[in-house]
C-alpha cells in the first residue's frame, strides 16, 4: 500500500492566526514562515534599543524561542507582530539594564525646546547614476548615525513610526505608550534629528538600517536549530 501523503500547505497564504496554530502543532515550516514575516521589524526594534547588529539579531533570536515556548499565550487580542514586538524589547531592555543604567526619558524632555518637522524624507529616489548612489549611501550612514543617537524612548518611536511605518495605534500598543506620547516624542525625534543634520539631509526612510536577505536566513534557521535542541 502506498503512504498516503501529506497535502501541502501554501504556508504563505495562510493569516497570522492560521500559522500559529500549526506552529502549536509542531509544524516547524509554520513558524519559520512567522519569523520570515516578523523579521525585519523586530530586528530594527531590537538594534533600537542595543545599538549593535550582532546583539540585534541575538536578541531577536532568543526572543523567538520564548515565544515559540510561549504561543499559548498568544490570544490574537493584538497582531502577531505586536506580540512578538513586546517580546523582544523586554529580551533587549533585560540586557540592556544589565548592561548599564538608564537615564529617565523625562529628564531628557524636560532640556527640549519646541521645533518643526526635522525634514521632509521622500519615500523612494527615481535613477540614479553610481555617483548618485554613493552619495545616497553615505547620507543614510549619517542618519543611521543620528537615529542611533537619540535618546532611546524616542529612537524607538522614530524607528517604528518613520522606518516600519507603524499607525500610530501599532506604535503605542508595541511600546505602552498613549498615543498623544508617541505623537509627541516622534515631534521631537524629527526636531533633534533636524539639529543633528542642519536641515540639510534627506533620505528613503524605508532603506534606513537594510534587512537583507541573508540575514533574515540566518536569524531563522538559528532559531530553528536551537529549538531542535530542545526536542
Amino acid at each position: 500500500m502506498v503512504p498516503t501523503q501529506r497535502p501541502l500547505v501554501d504556508y504563505a497564504a495562510l493569516d497570522d492566526i492560521a500559522l500559529v496554530a500549526l506552529a502549536r502543532a509542531g509544524q516547524r515550516e509554520a513558524f519559520r514562515h512567522i519569523m520570515q514575516r516578523c523579521n525585519r521589524r523586530l530586528f530594527r526594534a531590537a538594534r533600537g534599543v542595543v545599538h549593535d547588529d550582532a546583539e540585534a539579531e541575538d536578541v531577536v533570536q532568543q526572543a523567538y524561542v520564548d515565544a515559540f515556548a510561549h504561543l499559548d499565550s498568544f490570544r490574537g487580542d493584538a497582531a502577531l507582530t505586536t506580540w512578538l514586538t513586546r517580546i523582544v524589547l523586554n529580551e533587549a531592555h533585560g540586557r540592556l539594564r544589565a548592561r548599564k543604567p538608564t537615564v529617565g526619558i523625562e529628564l531628557v524632555e524636560a532640556l527640549q525646546q519646541e521645533g518643526g518637522r526635522v525634514i521632509a524624507f521622500p519615500s523612494k529616489f527615481g535613477h540614479e547614476d553610481p555617483a548618485a548612489g554613493a552619495a545616497r549611501a553615505e547620507v543614510r550612514r549619517l542618519l543611521e548615525r543620528a537615529v542611533d543617537a537619540l535618546p532611546e524612548a524616542y529612537r524607538l518611536v522614530f524607528v517604528m513610526r518613520e522606518i516600519e511605518e507603524c499607525s500610530v495605534e501599532e506604535t503605542a500598543t508595541c511600546l505602552s505608550l498613549k498615543p498623544e506620547t508617541v505623537k509627541t516624542r516622534l515631534h521631537r525625534a524629527r526636531r533633534l534629528l533636524r539639529t543633528a543634520l542642519h536641515d540639510e539631509l534627506a533620505t528613503t526612510m524605508t532603506d534606513a538600517f537594510p534587512f537583507l536577505g541573508a540575514r533574515c536566513d540566518r536569524m531563522t534557521n538559528a532559531v530553528l536549530a536551537r529549538l531542535d535542541l530542545h526536542d
